[in-house]
Formats: structure tokens, C-alpha cells, sequence
């Protein structure tokens, strides 16, 4: 049963606006997850998803001879660049 209430706002929260809610309290792990799922990252989708293999898999990343941890920086700036922080 569906009880509407006249004086309660229900405020709906999209997929984006739990990204900031992420990006805003420091969550970045859980603010790439999300957005490597997004269809249209732009130019800065390689920063994003290498920052998400960065997480999800560092071993392989360091047997890649990559830098896990620059990785997961240039997809926090990226974040920012694309979504913004406010």
C-alpha cells in the first residue's frame, strides 16, 4: 500500500548525485565504481576506468608497471573535472 503524505518531500537521488554525495564525504573508491558504469564518461573515460582497475585490482596494475596509486588520482581529478565537487 502507497500512502502519500502532503507535508513530506520525497527527494528521489540519482545515480549522479550519489557520485558527488561520494566525491563530497571522500568515498572516491566508491565514487569511481559507480561512474566506470556511466555510458558516457567523455574524454575522461580511460582516466576513470584505469582508476577503477586501480581498486578493484592492484596486483595486476603493478605487474603492468603502473602506478596504482597515480592511477587513482588522475580518476579523482578526472571526477572533479567531469562532475564537479560543490
Amino acid at each position: 500500500m502507497f500512502v502519500v503524505c502532503r507535508n513530506v518531500q520525497l527527494m528521489l537521488k540519482t545515480k549522479l548525485s550519489i557520485v558527488q554525495e561520494h566525491m563530497r564525504a571522500g568515498r572516491w573508491q566508491d565514487a569511481v565504481k559507480m561512474a566506470a558504469r556511466f555510458p558516457r564518461l567523455d574524454g575522461h573515460r580511460d582516466a576513470i576506468l584505469s582508476a577503477h582497475m586501480a581498486y578493484t585490482n592492484p596486483r595486476f596494475v603493478a605487474q603492468l608497471k603502473k602506478d596504482a596509486e597515480a592511477l587513482k588520482l588522475a580518476g579523482q581529478r578526472a571526477l572533479i573535472d567531469r562532475f564537479g565537487l560543490e
